[in-house]
């Protein structure tokens, strides 16, 4: 890091006016400041480590415990954007204007094949399409900025079966789950491999990041590829998708695949600077 020259100059100054036991006192000082820092991990270091214990027992489709649960939401809730090398002002957060939609880059943290950690930074109006987590748990930290996010759940066969409920047309049923906007500082969510809004869309209502934790990551060769989707309305339903259930109003839609990923996800990968993951 680059220290300003006068100020610099000065500090060296003091030092020397002031004789051999100030010296001697800023050295011991220091080497007490070294060791207290490195006692104390990073913020992505503790994220790292917790990510380690959390999945470590883990495999398609098993989610932690509650209690490991809490914990990494936990450990994710303390990210801020400076913890991780992110500001306002970086390119990746304005639209690059070559008349396409603005793109999402993506920083590459740590992956292994218990998990994956990484950061999602999308200008004003960049989107992530409706997109599924197969058999995975997914915890998203929002870290700056503000993003509107709709996330639905498959709806399985009532009499019992693992089967989705199917159109004519091959599109499956979804019920929705949320439809909000969220804003920076708020609670880390977390989504099941079949509840809690596995399938999810993003749309950046301002510039914003959202760092993402995947357990276990996404893997063609093991059947977790990432499916894009569109939505239907369910003409079968009252009121153009709404539907009641007791005393809850209960949105629902068709859900239809479509295949590789969709014309307005432009996604470049960037150099991740902030501080690094240490694998010991």
């Amino acid at each position: 890091m680059r220290v300003n020259g006068s100020l610099a100059d000065r500090k060296g100054s003091d030092q020397v006016a002031t004789g051999k036991s100030t010296s001697s006192s800023n050295s011991k000082k220091n080497k007490r400041r070294q060791k207290k820092s490195a006692a104390m991990p990073t913020a992505v270091q503790r994220v790292f480590e917790a990510c380690k214990e959390v999945f470590a027992d883990g495999a398609p489709g098993i989610v932690p415990s509650p209690d490991e649960v809490e914990r990494l939401r936990s450990v994710l809730d303390a990210v801020m954007p400076a913890d991780v090398g992110l500001s306002p002002n970086l390119s990746f957060f304005r639209d690059v204007g070559t008349g396409g939609p603005p793109p999402v880059t993506y920083l590459h943290l740590y992956e292994c094949p218990k998990f994956s950690i990484g950061i999602f930074c999308l200008p004003q109006g960049a989107v992530i399409p409706l997109h599924d987590h197969p058999a995975m748990t997914v915890f998203s930290k929002l870290l700056m900025g503000s993003m509107h996010i709709k996330s639905y759940d498959w709806v399985n066969d009532p009499l019992g079966s693992d089967q989705r409920i199917k159109s004519s047309t091959g599109a499956s049923l979804a019920k929705l789950h949320t439809d909000a906007i969220s804003v920076a500082p708020c609670e880390t969510s977390v989504l099941y491999p079949a509840a809690a809004g596995n399938l999810h869309c993003f749309t950046a209502v301002t510039s914003c990041a959202v760092l993402d934790v995947l357990g276990p990551p996404y893997d063609d060769e093991e059947g977790r590829a990432c499916t894009y989707y569109r939505r239907n309305a369910c003409s079968n339903l009252p009121g153009d998708g709404l539907t009641r259930c007791g005393e809850r109003e209960e949105y629902y839609a068709w859900l239809e695949e479509r295949g590789s990923e969709p014309d307005e996800l432009v996604v470049r990968g960037a150099e991740y600077k902030g501080p690094r993951i240490v694998d010991h």
